[in-house]
């Protein structure tokens, strides 16, 4: 486990803490788990971005064009008043 000292502006400290004691955790918790999810975004903006990169959008057509001539699933049309 590595130990950081963070200076935080006072103000971002009180909400921080406010926030913190309104989800019965620890300022030390509470920071973790948004570090925690700012990483999560910034990976799985990565990782989409890296599929984007290596997408065909003519091979999402043809495989489009294919489920079209496929009958719904009993139970998966929408209602003509939702269209």
């Amino acid at each position: 486990m590595s130990q950081y000292a963070l200076r935080i502006p006072d103000s971002l400290a009180g909400y921080a803490k406010e926030l913190a004691r309104e989800d019965n955790v620890s300022l030390n918790q509470f920071i973790v788990l948004a570090l925690a999810e700012k990483v999560s975004a910034l990976k799985t903006e990565a990782f989409f971005r890296e599929r984007a990169e290596r997408a065909s959008p003519e091979k999402a057509m043809n495989i489009l064009d294919s489920i079209r001539k496929l009958q719904p699933v009993p139970g998966d049309e929408l209602p003509l008043s939702e269209i």
